[in-house]
């Protein structure tokens, strides 16, 4: 069971690290690493701004100490609270020490919130077409 759930974060790496390299394209910035390339919080804040279609502010864009890392997570985490979506047991820490599953759920609700809950066809949303 081990193996297979290691797969499937594998996969789920793999797929999610395409779909951000896709929203962050036209800054110029990649991801290689989803864990390691977050944990920085620089890139974060690109996406959100793409996503938010706003600017969020002065940052940290070459964060040296920890603390710079934290600010700059934590000002992507505002960011999504502050757009309404709910998150539990997400915090600036998990994302700059590199909690794999952790962020993988952080990038799921992102696409959930940012890209899924805009389509929407006949009536029904992506996520209730997606539940049928």
């Amino acid at each position: 069971m081990a193996l297979l759930e290691q797969q499937w974060v594998t996969v789920q790496q793999k797929t999610f690290t395409k779909w951000l390299n896709a929203k962050v394209k036209p800054r110029d910035v990649a991801v290689n690493d989803l864990v390691t390339d977050l944990a920085d919080g620089v890139i974060l804040i690109h996406l959100l701004e793409i996503l938010g279609n706003e600017s969020l502010g002065r940052y940290a864009s070459k964060p040296k100490l920890r603390v710079q890392r934290f600010e700059n997570v934590n000002k992507a985490l505002d960011f999504i609270t502050g757009r309404g979506v709910h998150m539990t047991n997400i915090g600036a820490e998990d994302v700059v020490d590199g909690n794999r599953k952790i962020i993988l759920g952080l990038i799921w609700t992102l696409i959930l919130r940012f890209t899924i809950s805009d389509i929407n066809e006949e009536g029904m949303t992506a996520k209730e077409g997606l539940l049928l």
